[in-house]
């Protein structure tokens, strides 16, 4: 061992994630198992960038397919019927991915989101409090923060929050 914290040593990599990778970790936690399509729906995020990224998050072994022909709801918390046969490929968190879950904190959120954007800390929790990005205060309001917030699929074109920002915050805890 170095002698210095996991968590600081695991914290570097993994500030490359971007929010979806970070969503669908969240989501996975917060579900136990869950398949691709159901995180795209949930999320209102296209399928295809949900896809792209369960595979690099099982490249980098933060998530692994889940085996077996049948689910019960106790692993599948958000199942409304009591055992699910499978006709997806269902994914969960790898140890690995439990563990890195489970470090994140408000400390590292903090540094992910200002690293992300500017101000991004303070930007992600006043546009989760406001109704838009147009009513968030006029210091958070520049152009440079819009776009990205756009990029990353936080806001609307319109300006108006995602349902998968929503989600990202609401299992994120902020």
């Amino acid at each position: 061992m170095s002698g210095r914290s996991t968590r600081g040593e695991r914290g570097g990599f993994y500030h490359d994630l971007l929010p979806v990778h970070l969503y669908v970790l969240a989501h996975l936690k917060r579900a136990g198992v869950d398949y691709a399509k159901m995180m795209a729906r949930m999320s209102e995020l296209p399928l295809q960038t949900v896809e792209t990224a369960i595979k690099d998050l099982m490249e980098a072994g933060l998530i692994e397919r889940d085996s077996g022909s049948a689910i019960k709801r106790s692993r599948a918390r958000f199942k409304k019927a009591f055992e699910v046969h499978k006709h997806h490929t269902y994914y969960r968190l790898s140890r690995k991915g439990e563990l890195f879950v489970r470090s994140i904190d408000e400390k590292w959120l903090k540094e992910y989101f200002n690293l992300l954007l500017p101000d991004g800390w303070k930007v992600v929790r006043a546009l989760k409090d406001t109704r838009s990005f147009e009513t968030l205060p006029k210091e958070m309001r520049k152009k440079e923060v819009r776009e990205e917030l756009l990029l990353h699929g936080f806001i609307t074109p319109s300006g108006r929050k995602t349902k998968f920002f929503k989600l990202l915050v609401e299992f994120l805890g902020i």
